[in-house]
């Protein structure tokens, strides 16, 4: 579909796809709604792009993919990725952080960095769609269950705790704050997952994600109540 208000993503990537394992393409753009209805129709296919190799359909993208043996996401597969890349930027934000003010990456504050980095970016994630990140949060968290407000609430403080952290300011609220919810979240997880057993999903990187709640989730509380009692020894 190569039209002048879109042009298909998947069609692109099937394309590029054929061209790395070595094939020569014909490319047949459909340039029309009509063209597009009509193909789908002719061919018997709900979807396009459709790929033909020596005359045999292969069919859409992903059907593509398995034709060369590739793996095909499953969108509603569990997967660490997402929570894995916030602290992975986070601590290198931390680190770089650090040189640019220390002349090191290994300064006094880098771990405090780090923390408060990916709570800011946590929150950041929840921000996006604090409706949606309420409804999974309250599938778990024993305070937002009790106060349902706690669950809107709860990005917003997590932001504001981070932000004071980063700027070394008003340690009398951003501690409570994090000893609050990071100690309330690691006891929501506790119960969840390692007494009552449950699968769920975790609501730390926004409602639409499929990171599973467990070790990482409580790491996250845990590393919230660590800087804060940090914070408040220091």
């Amino acid at each position: 579909m190569v039209m002048p208000t879109h042009v298909c993503p998947f069609g692109l990537k099937a394309r590029d796809l054929l061209r790395r394992n070595g094939y020569t393409v014909e490319d047949h753009h459909l340039i029309t709604r009509a063209e597009v209805d009509a193909f789908k129709a002719a061919h018997g296919v709900a979807t396009t792009p459709q790929t033909v190799i020596d005359g045999k359909r292969i069919g859409g993208y992903d059907d593509l993919r398995r034709f060369f043996g590739l793996a095909i996401a499953d969108p509603g597969a569990m997967r660490y990725r997402p929570i894995a890349a916030v602290f992975a930027m986070t601590a290198l934000m931390a680190l770089a952080t650090s040189m640019g003010t220390f002349g090191t990456p290994f300064g006094m504050r880098t771990v405090e960095w780090f923390v408060a980095f990916s709570m800011a970016v946590l929150a950041i994630l929840k921000l996006q769609n604090v409706e949606r990140f309420a409804t999974m949060f309250l599938g778990y968290d024993l305070l937002a269950q009790r106060w349902v407000p706690y669950a809107t609430l709860y990005p917003y403080l997590e932001g504001l705790a981070a932000v004071l952290m980063i700027a070394h300011v008003a340690p009398w609220l951003s501690v409570p704050v994090a000893l609050v919810i990071g100690g309330v979240g690691a006891g929501s997880v506790v119960k969840a997952v390692y007494v009552d057993r449950r699968e769920l999903r975790c609501a730390c990187v926004g409602g639409d994600s499929n990171v599973p709640l467990g070790f990482v989730s409580l790491t996250e509380n845990v590393m919230m109540v660590a800087m804060a009692l940090w914070m408040m020894l220091g």
